[in-house]
């Protein structure tokens, strides 16, 4: 029973029946914000880049928000199996007690993202021959800059509010900021469907930058003055880009998404929004996802997610997402049968 849905948009769907399923094919990997949700697919992560992409050669470009720029940071380093590893062990075994205080969050956090960059503490990440990463993050804008909670409430609620109307409303409360390798080459230096900025990723931010992506309003605090980018408050780039909906004009081949669904929600204030749904910038794109029979087989039948934190207590809720990333082999294991017995064109679904 397959574990593992191959969804492709028109354009990827036509070439991919022609060619296969070649890596070469693919010049862009997304990872999409969502908190634990990436346990479930962490195998097939490990596959993508330990496999799949190993013996690459020309510019794989990449982009992530939140914990999706964290399993991509990991993956872009000098060992990414072993870092990768690393970031699913850091990460399942956070402990939070009672009500933490979005302080005590960041400071875990941080210790977190200090630990996953290791000795390196990044250079490895930014001097990648082959994989260049581009992480988000969203600087504050108005009552969202404010400087305690009660402003940071109405911010969001205004940005909600006006994000029903129309997505681009998103840039009068938050700018998206796109830190990335200096390559004017990269699909992500172009962005137009929100006001967007490019910002030079170098060793002397690469942490802070890596902090900022994941730092959800109200559960974490902000990281202030990020070093080389505009002063301000940056926070979680899930807020604009949660599942990615870009129009990549610059783009050379095929985007590979592995994600948690087979529907995108474009930013954070759209995840209710049952009309808001990302699909015409997927025409190029190979969405790969887990089934629901796999959903139904994990505890509880579901991807991990930040709610386990309050509905598990701490043993439980780490013993749970152990098994969910111990499982997601059956993805990996999906994904590699597909590739060295040439079944895709039996596989792949119309977007």
């Amino acid at each position: 029973m397959s574990s593992l849905r191959f969804i492709a948009g028109p354009t990827a769907f036509k070439t991919i029946l022609e060619r296969g399923l070649d890596a070469d094919d693919f010049t862009q990997v997304f990872a999409a914000s969502g908190g634990p949700k990436w346990l479930g697919l962490a195998s097939l992560d490990r596959y993508l880049f330990g496999e799949f992409f190993k013996h690459r050669t020309v510019p794989l470009y990449t982009i992530g928000a939140s914990s999706g720029a964290w399993r991509l940071a990991s993956l872009a380093q000098e060992n990414p199996l072993k870092a990768h590893q690393k970031l699913e062990e850091l990460y399942i075994n956070q402990v939070y007690e009672g009500k933490p205080t979005p302080d005590f969050i960041t400071k875990n956090v941080t210790g977190i993202i200090k630990e996953l960059l290791g000795s390196h503490k990044g250079a490895d990440i930014i001097a990648h021959p082959v994989i260049k990463s581009h992480f988000v993050t969203c600087r504050a804008r108005h009552l969202n800059a404010g400087d305690n909670r009660m402003a940071l409430a109405a911010g969001l609620a205004a940005t909600a509010a006006s994000n029903l109307l129309s997505r681009k409303s998103l840039a009068w409360h938050f700018e998206r900021c796109v830190f990335g390798v200096d390559d004017l080459s990269s699909p992500f230096c172009a962005l137009k469907d929100l006001p967007s900025r490019h910002i030079a990723l170098h060793n002397e931010n690469i942490n802070h930058v890596l902090v900022a992506s994941g730092a959800i309003p109200w559960v974490l605090a902000p990281v202030r003055d990020i070093k080389g980018a505009p002063k301000g408050k940056y926070y979680d780039g899930g807020i604009t880009d949660y599942h990615f909906d870009l129009t990549l004009t610059q783009a050379k081949g095929m985007t590979i998404y592995p994600h948690f669904y087979s529907m995108m929600k474009p930013g954070w204030f759209d995840k209710s929004l049952a009309w808001r749904q990302a699909k015409r910038n997927y025409d190029n794109a190979l969405i790969l996802t887990p089934t629901d029979k796999f959903i139904e087989r994990l505890p509880f039948s579901k991807l991990p997610d930040r709610r386990d934190f309050r509905s598990l207590n701490t043993e439980k809720r780490i013993q749970y997402w152990k098994n969910a990333a111990m499982m997601s082999h059956a993805l990996a294991d999906d994904f590699d049968k597909v590739i060295h017995s040439g079944t895709i064109a039996n596989k792949l679904e119309r977007l």
